[in-house]
């Protein structure tokens, strides 16, 4: 098991470079050891830009494989990936515009990815780090899932702490002797208002949910000029962000 003294986790950034870029500029500042990405990486606008971005730094980084890098990776291998960007289904246009927009070394790095990372963190101990939840990367966890549930989802989990993504909310919840904490959305959230790049740094015994500033309308227009499908996504989310209370509500109702 890796043992380090602060983990910066970086979760379902969906191929937003401007807000990834916001995130390591505070990073320059602060002393991390190891940067987690959490999963869904790349299922977005930029999805080549983001995996070199990430790729190029000049830090130690592991990745964690979340359910839409699954789906990129699987969209590529069928070779359908122009059918698929152009498709009426959401399910298959995004993954499939992300695919036709990378290269085989960019498929390899995300099937490469792990299911799950356990970290050594100084004053925490160890650390969980997975998509959704310990048991998949597509279970729903949020605020709103009833404490019985939630017990179930980490009796087979031996470690106190877990990190993990997926809803796109940043929230730290204890349960018992357990901590489980999203560390939010860089690309993608459902946070509300203020909106930005959303992330955790984890280290000196501590736990901080991070917010990172940016040009939140210029990636917008930046990601329609791309002629990306799901722009409508993003400027809602960015611009128009859901209340996170509604969005606990509306996964639970999915779970």
């Amino acid at each position: 098991m890796e043992t380090t003294s602060r983990v910066a986790a970086l979760y379902d950034v969906h191929g937003n470079l401007p807000a990834l870029e916001a995130v390591l500029s505070d990073l320059e500042d602060i002393d991390h050891g190891l940067i987690v990405v959490g999963g869904d990486v790349a299922s977005g606008p930029m999805p080549a830009e983001v995996l070199d971005r990430l790729q190029a730094l000049d830090a130690h980084v592991r990745w964690v494989r979340g359910n839409a890098d699954r789906e990129v990776v699987s969209a590529y291998d069928r070779g359908s990936v122009t059918e698929d960007a152009r498709s009426s289904d959401p399910a298959l246009r995004a993954p499939g515009w992300s695919a036709s927009r990378i290269g085989d070394h960019h498929r390899d790095l995300m099937a490469s990815f792990e299911e799950q990372i356990l970290v050594e963190i100084e004053g925490l101990g160890a650390v969980l780090f997975c998509h959704a939840t310990p048991n998949s990367d597509e279970e729903i966890l949020t605020t709103a899932t009833p404490d019985t549930r939630l017990r179930g989802i980490l009796s087979g989990v031996g470690h106190n702490v877990v990190v993990c993504g997926h809803v796109h909310t940043q929230y730290d919840r204890l349960l018992d002797d357990r901590r489980v904490v999203n560390a939010g959305s860089v690309g993608l959230p459902y946070q509300g208002k203020p909106a930005g790049a959303f992330w955790a740094l984890l280290g000196n015994e501590r736990v901080e949910l991070r917010r990172s500033d940016y040009d939140l309308m210029g990636a917008v227009n930046n990601f329609r000029a791309l002629g990306y499908p799901g722009v409508e996504d993003f400027e809602e989310a960015l611009l128009e962000p859901p209340d996170p209370a509604w969005v606990a509500d509306f996964f639970e109702r999915q779970a």
